[in-house]
């Protein structure tokens, strides 16, 4: 059994792993659920799930956070960077940790490609 993961601190990490990541797909419907936390030692698990998202992209795609603690401002960059790449579209972040919000108004304010779903 994982062990429990106290708010504001990293995430455990799994033995032999370097990421404190989870990222699995949605079930039914177009889009992912990650788990954990989204920092600068998880962030090229961030990228990747990020990049299989786009290549999948149709029309909307869903990302859902509920169980993220913390996401620093390199994964939100990460995050709207992909959202700005889509052909068409727009990604729905649902449950976000409070600072994902925050820091897209602060430095891509008016992105229309991303939807916040509190």
């Amino acid at each position: 059994m994982d062990a429990p993961h106290v708010a504001g601190g990293p995430a455990p990490a799994e033995p032999g792993r370097a990421a404190a990541l989870e990222v699995s797909p949605l079930p039914g419907r177009s889009g992912i659920r990650a788990r954990g936390e989204i920092s600068a030692r998880t962030r090229p698990s961030w990228e990747q799930a990020l990049s299989d998202l786009a290549r999948r992209h149709a029309g909307v795609s869903y990302v859902e956070l509920s169980d993220v603690a913390f996401v620093d401002v390199a994964g939100v960059s990460a995050l709207a960077v992909t959202a700005m790449n889509l052909p068409d579209g727009r990604v729905v972040v649902e449950n976000p940790p409070p600072q994902l919000p925050r820091v897209l108004e602060m430095f891509w304010p008016g992105l229309d490609r991303i939807e916040v779903a509190l």
